[in-house]
């Protein structure tokens, strides 16, 4: 999850660096290619990486390195917005291997990502705007700056994933990437995932039917609630596709709609998703007056929004969590 402050605006846009190990193209042609003259991979943007041999090792943000390690390709290191051994979608897995370049958005140790010697370094691009367009001005999402993400693909070559439009388009993407990078996409593990994602988006469908209203918050004491569109962020679009009824908070902002907290009893709901990143938890909330006039606070439905990765596990599990959510929870909005 993002949120739109002046030091994250400029990881949600987009530009293309390749490193001296790799070259750039904008023509096209398959988006993974294994042949006699070495590997290539086309990204979201348009660039092709080419390398002499597959990938072998490989480091990036824990949003994708957490799928990519679901489909079997374990990374070398990471970094991201939050400490990899504190981001949900990394529970159960031993990190002992893992070099963690960073605990917060782009806290990067360019030295120890240098070490790990990576073969490529993935990453996310967000559009900048609704109808997803991607901005080659700025840094690509997880660096704090140009100059950063330059020494990053002097590193290894960078490839860039887009987070727009719904998750079942990103999570084929994401798959696409995991089976260039070796993946086996048939093997028993991954034919099970898909079964658990195919039954979990019924579940959630048939939980949704009863009409409840959801509102994802990401909430500051200092800030108040920034209430996510459900069409701007890919998990929550293709939520909203099974069937889930998110509210709509209005407003002309991407991705975003902010209240002070004077205004939060404005956008009532069923159901209230919290953000686990760096956010107010329900407790904290609480602290608030005007959190207690909310009717889901009062209801007690209140539930963890969990920003996992973009793929048929990860997103399985948590499709499994909302439907168990919907079902046990009544209507209590007005």
């Amino acid at each position: 999850m993002h949120r739109t402050s002046r030091r994250l605006l400029g990881g949600l846009l987009a530009l293309a660096v390749v490193g001296v190990s790799a070259c750039s193209s904008d023509d096209g042609g398959d988006d993974a290619a294994a042949a006699d003259e070495g590997w290539s991979f086309t990204d979201d943007l348009g660039n092709t990486v080419e390398l002499d041999a597959a990938p072998e090792r490989v480091a990036g943000i824990n949003d994708v390195m957490s799928s990519l390690w679901n489909y079997g390709v374990e990374p070398v290191a990471t970094f991201g917005q939050t400490s990899t051994a504190d981001d949900v979608a990394f529970e159960g897995r031993d990190l002992s291997d893992v070099e963690i370049l960073g605990e917060s958005y782009g806290d990067i140790d360019l030295e120890q990502l240098a070490a790990a010697a990576p073969d490529v370094i993935v990453t996310t691009v967000y559009p900048t705007d609704s109808e997803g367009t991607l901005e080659e001005s700025a840094p690509l999402y997880g660096f704090e700056s140009l100059e950063q993400q330059e020494q990053i693909a002097r590193i290894a070559p960078i490839i860039a994933i887009a987070w727009r439009g719904s998750a079942a388009d990103v999570i084929e993407r994401t798959a696409e990437l995991a089976e260039a990078l070796g993946a086996d996409m048939e093997s028993e593990e991954v034919r099970a995932a898909r079964a658990d994602f195919e039954a979990a988006s019924t579940a959630l469908t048939e939980a949704a039917a009863g009409g409840l209203t959801v509102l994802p918050v990401a909430a500051y004491a200092d800030e108040g609630f920034y209430m996510a569109k459900s069409e701007d962020e890919p998990s929550l679009r293709m939520y909203g596709e099974l069937g889930v009824q998110f509210v709509d908070p209005g407003g002309e902002e991407y991705y975003w709609q902010t209240a002070g907290w004077e205004d939060v009893p404005q956008y009532p709901s069923d159901i209230i998703l919290y953000s686990l990143r760096g956010a107010l938890t329900p407790e904290q909330m609480a602290e608030q007056p005007t959190y207690e006039l909310l009717p889901a606070a009062q209801a007690d439905q209140v539930h963890p929004w969990k920003y996992i990765g973009m793929d048929y596990a990860a997103q399985a599990a948590y499709m499994a969590e909302l439907a168990g959510w919907l079902a046990g929870s009544r209507d209590v909005t007005p």
